[in-house]
């Protein structure tokens, strides 16, 4: 039996062409090279999952390259990876500083990658102080964080700073799509999509998330397939429950929530996904804020529809109502009660407009 290699290291980037959703920071540091301005200190930081190592390693691998015979060769006897967060020593970084007094026997240079740099003591960034502002012309040091808050500033003022972002919703999906073509899988837009934004700007995250569900649902990747195996509530649901608010169907909307809880979601997850189906459905009424409405295609045709019978005041209100029913949830003693109150208010908004129009009369 063949051993499986995970998505998040099978399509790790080879290349900085090959890097999602960072292309300012990769652009930034192939013109370095070629133009030889790269420092000898470089950190990078930003959330998880966005590319700081492979970054970190394709670097390393680029300015080995020139005047080298061999186009495959990974320069792995140049590149030291050290994990801050089990190495945090004095004693580990005076090692590592013994370490780099020694030349590369292959290549021009010696990569220093340092993950989680915001887990080291004080005493050793101390220590690590006066190599990293002077260190050999042939060491170059990558410091990767995840809290760059964390670090002491006077590591800060001899680093040269790449923040990386978040990867979009769009980049990972697209990502995703091809991942799935390659490995010959029929993956629904939407489905891809909801993956993506449960991975929350998080490219190994979102590729971990389509193993799991692959491994679930084989080689055709439908939405319900997704929203079972990731235990997320799809857009389809919120449009049922919006409907009946709309329609002002107390008693069906209390069945459906009675429905939601007994498919073992969250009450709390109900509600905060609720406030921003209102917001979704708000920036679909103008054109201006449509972009701001990232869903599949047919999520998008679903949400501009509904957004024609419901009116800007209602949506509002609607927020306003959810968003407070969220931020009283865990204090509260009733949970479900409380959740429940506020279906019935949201389904009584329209209903009460209507009423003062009737007595007017």
């Amino acid at each position: 039996m063949e051993q499986f290699v995970v998505s998040a290291r099978k399509y790790r980037p080879q290349t900085f062409k090959d890097v999602i959703g960072q292309k300012a920071i990769t652009n930034t540091l192939l013109n370095a090279i070629e133009n030889n301005h790269l420092a000898s200190a470089l950190l990078f930081t930003g959330p998880r999952g966005v590319g700081k190592t492979t970054c970190a390693r394709i670097l390393a691998r680029k300015i080995n390259q020139p005047g080298y015979d061999d186009p495959n060769e990974d320069f792995a006897f140049n590149v030291f990876e050290l994990d801050a967060a089990s190495n945090n020593s004095v004693d580990d970084i005076r090692s590592l500083i013994d370490q780099v007094r020694i030349p590369p026997q292959t290549g021009q240079y010696k990569v220093y990658i340092i993950d989680e740099v915001h887990m080291l003591s004080s005493s050793a960034f101390n220590a690590f102080l006066k190599t990293l502002e002077e260190p050999p012309k042939h060491a170059i040091f990558i410091l990767a964080t995840t809290e760059k808050h964390k670090i002491l500033p006077t590591i800060l003022s001899r680093c040269q700073i790449f923040d990386f972002k978040r990867i979009t919703v769009t980049d990972a999906k697209e990502y995703l799509a091809e991942v799935a073509k390659s490995q010959g899988i029929e993956a629904d837009d939407d489905a891809l999509h909801i993956i993506a934004e449960k991975a929350d700007g998080a490219m190994r995250d979102a590729l971990s998330m389509f193993d799991r569900v692959v491994s679930y649902s084989g080689k055709n990747l439908t939405v319900q397939a997704v929203a079972e195996n990731l235990n997320v509530l799809d857009y389809e649901t919120y449009i049922k429950a919006t409907d009946l608010i709309l329609a002002n169907d107390i008693p069906g909307l209390l069945l459906f929530y009675n429905d939601v809880l007994s498919r073992g979601f969250d009450g709390h997850h109900f509600v905060s996904g609720l406030a921003s189906h209102f917001r979704d459905l708000l920036v679909c009424q103008t054109p201006a804020t449509l972009s701001l409405l990232e869903k599949g295609e047919k999520a998008q045709k679903s949400y501009s529809a509904q957004s024609l019978k419901a009116s800007r005041d209602f949506l509002l209100k609607g927020i306003e109502i959810a968003n407070e029913c969220d931020m009283r949830f865990k204090a509260s003693q009733n949970q479900r009660l409380l959740v429940e109150l506020c279906l019935m208010q949201l389904a009584s908004i329209t209903y009460d407009g209507e009423k003062k129009k009737l007595t007017d009369l």
